[in-house]
């Protein structure tokens, strides 16, 4: 308890200088990995690179949708995403409010409730979303951020078994990312 303070001071120091962060010229990278997938029993891997303003990223993902979000006949829907994304930020140096849009494809697995069908889907997405970039200390940072995922071609429906899953035209997301830019 006598630390208490002591460290809450260290940590708001740390935190308030990370927002500090000089300003950088010319090209930067980073990498950043997100929560949500790894809550699923995914995985998240991202690279990104950029200039100025605008930064633009190549993801690899696996998401594992909650079963409470699936129709009641169905279970085990995992999606593998892979997409191409270019985000804005609003503050130069890759800080602070950002949006972004982009082209992602979905490789979905889904099986029946009872594990007796599995059916298999492609869907091609287009994806906005925006979010806040909170640099922490040296490159470290916290990305929280929300957006959507729009059906704009692939499979209607997948055929499990004597069912048809239909993946939803609609998907909302929110999440936080943490990430490092060098």
């Amino acid at each position: 308890m006598k630390w208490s303070l002591p460290l809450l001071l260290l940590l708001s120091s740390l935190v308030s200088s990370g927002q500090k962060t000089p300003a950088r010229t010319g090209f930067t990278g980073g990498v950043e990995a997100d929560v949500l997938p790894f809550i699923t029993g995914g995985y998240y891997m991202s690279v990104w690179g950029g200039y100025k303003h605008v930064r633009y990223r190549i993801v690899l993902t696996e998401v594992n949708t909650p079963q409470f979000l699936l129709p009641e006949k169905f279970s085990n829907n995992e999606i593998e995403v892979y997409a191409l994304i270019a985000d804005y930020f609003f503050h130069r140096d890759f800080h602070e409010w950002w949006m972004g849009t982009g082209l992602e494809w979905w490789k979905g697995q889904i099986d029946t409730r009872d594990a007796s069908a599995t059916g298999h889907y492609t869907a091609y997405m287009y994806t906005i979303g925006g979010g806040y970039v909170w640099n922490i200390y040296r490159g470290f940072y916290l990305n929280p951020w929300a957006g959507a995922h729009l059906k704009i071609g692939g499979d209607h429906s997948a055929h499990v078994g004597v069912l048809d899953y239909t993946p939803p035209f609609l998907t909302p997301e929110i999440s936080v990312k943490f990430g490092w830019r060098f």
